[in-house]
C-alpha cells in the first residue's frame, strides 16, 4: 500500500479541480515550485503519471482521473472524522456520567441533564446517585464517573473545580430545644451544644467546614456523636443528642416531624461545586458548570471561578 502524504493529495486535487497549477499555487498560497514537487512526490509514491503538461495547462490521465475522484471522497471521509473524533474529545458526543448526592442537587440535577442533552443532541447525560462524599471521590478515581456535584473543600487536592451555588448554613435542633423558636441563632448561640459528626468526612479541612470551626471565640466546637448516615444524624438530633450543621437544601429534602431547622447567621455558607479530574474534557465541565449557574442563579457571576487546586 502506498504512503500517502495528504498535503500532497490535498495539492493534487487542487491542480485536478484548477486544471493549472499556477492557479492551485494560489489557491493553496504555496509557491508554484512546491506545487509541482507534491505532485512529482505523489506520482512517486502511486509509481502512476497522473498529469501530463499542455499548453493550456494540465490534463488528468485516466490514473489522475481516478485519484481525482477517490481522493475528494477521502479527504471528505478524513475531514468528517476528524470533526467527530474532535467533537468526542471535546465532550459534545457520546455519555457524560454525573455523579451526584439527591439531597445535594435535587433541586436541578434532571434540569441540567435536560438542558444539556437539548444543546447537544449526541450527548448522553447518565446521572449517577450516591450517597457520601467518599463514595462520589471514589467514582472520579476510578474513572466510573466524569464529573460529581459536591459542597467544597473536598479534601482532594487533585480536583478542578467550579463553584455553582452558595448555600447558607442551617442547624438541625430538636423541637423541644429552647432555642427552636427562634428565627434565627448564632455559632455563640450554639457554642455549648455537641455537633454532630459525619463519619464519612475525608479531612481535617473538611470535618471543620462541618463543624463551623474555628468559632468567633477560637474555640473548637464541641463534639457530638459520629455517624454516616444523614437519616441517623437526623434521629440523633430528634433524641437531643446534639445538633447538626448542614447546607441549607438538607433542610428541604429532610424534614422530619421531631427536627425544626434554623438559619445560623454567622457560619460561613457552604458553596456546592461541579467538580472533574484531568481526564473530563474541559470544554464540556465549563458548559456544565455554565448550565448550573444559570438555573442557581450564578449565572451573573464570571465563569472565572473555575479553580484548578495545587
Amino acid at each position: 500500500m502506498a504512503d500517502l502524504d495528504l498535503r500532497h493529495l490535498r495539492s493534487f486535487l487542487a491542480v485536478a479541480r484548477e486544471s493549472n497549477i499556477t492557479r492551485a499555487a494560489q489557491q493553496l498560497h504555496l509557491a508554484q515550485q512546491a506545487v509541482s514537487a507534491h505532485i512529482q512526490q505523489l506520482e512517486r509514491a502511486l509509481g502512476a503519471t497522473l498529469l501530463v503538461r499542455t499548453s493550456r495547462g494540465v490534463r488528468l490521465t485516466a490514473a489522475g482521473d481516478e485519484l481525482a475522484a477517490g481522493g475528494k471522497a477521502l479527504l471528505g471521509d478524513l475531514d468528517a472524522l476528524t470533526a467527530r473524533v474532535s467533537t468526542v474529545a471535546d465532550g459534545q458526543a457520546g455519555r457524560l456520567r454525573l455523579v451526584c448526592k439527591p439531597h445535594a442537587t435535587h433541586e436541578f440535577a434532571l434540569e441540567v441533564a435536560e438542558a444539556l442533552e437539548a444543546a447537544l443532541p449526541r450527548l448522553e447525560v447518565e446521572l449517577v446517585s450516591v450517597s457520601t462524599l467518599p463514595e462520589e471521590l471514589e467514582l472520579l478515581e476510578s474513572g466510573g464517573a466524569d464529573a460529581a456535584f459536591l459542597w467544597v473543600p473536598t479534601g482532594d487536592e487533585r480536583l478542578r473545580y467550579a463553584e455553582v451555588r452558595t448555600d447558607r448554613r442551617m442547624v438541625a435542633l430538636p423541637v423541644t430545644h429552647p432555642l427552636a423558636g427562634r428565627a434565627s441563632v448564632t455559632l455563640a448561640d450554639l457554642a455549648d451544644e455537641p455537633v454532630i459528626i459525619p463519619k464519612v468526612v475525608v479531612s481535617d479541612e473538611v470535618l471543620r467546614h462541618w463543624l463551623a470551626e474555628p468559632r468567633p471565640d477560637g474555640r473548637p466546637a464541641r463534639r457530638g456523636p459520629a455517624t454516616q448516615r444523614i437519616e441517623d444524624r437526623l434521629l440523633l438530633v430528634a433524641r437531643g443528642r446534639g445538633v447538626w450543621l448542614a447546607p441549607e437544601p438538607l433542610s428541604r429534602y429532610f424534614p422530619m416531624p421531631r427536627v425544626c431547622w434554623l438559619p445560623v447567621e454567622d457560619a460561613a455558607p457552604s458553596h456546592l461545586a461541579l467538580a472533574w479530574t484531568a481526564r473530563a474534557p474541559e470544554a464540556l465541565m465549563t458548559r456544565v458548570a455554565a448550565e448550573v449557574r444559570a438555573l442557581t442563579g450564578w449565572d451573573s457571576r464570571p465563569l472565572s471561578g473555575v479553580r484548578d487546586t495545587p
